[in-house]
């Protein structure tokens, strides 16, 4: 997918792109120069890891949005063919 940058050195993520990353309106980003790319991610936000009987789970900041079944079955589909 093509985009252009504009005078004020904004690039616009095509809508796609925003929806498989999950980004919305006003979702911090980190921007990154590597190995001759630039890569743009979310911002991470810290977890905690809780006990929840004999099992342990993440619990995400308050105010994170919850996962949509789309999206947990598209990771789920990335991770099975090793993409993350």
């Amino acid at each position: 997918m093509g985009t252009t940058i504009d005078a004020g050195g904004r690039v616009v993520i095509p809508k796609r792109v925003r929806d498989l990353a999950g980004l919305k309106p006003g979702v911090e980003v980190t921007v990154e120069y590597r190995d001759g790319k630039i890569q743009i991610e979310p911002a991470t936000k810290p977890v905690t890891v809780v006990r929840k009987g004999s099992s342990c789970v993440l619990r995400a900041p308050k105010g994170t949005p919850p996962l949509t079944v789309d999206q947990v079955n598209e990771i789920l589909e990335r991770v099975r063919n090793r993409e993350i």
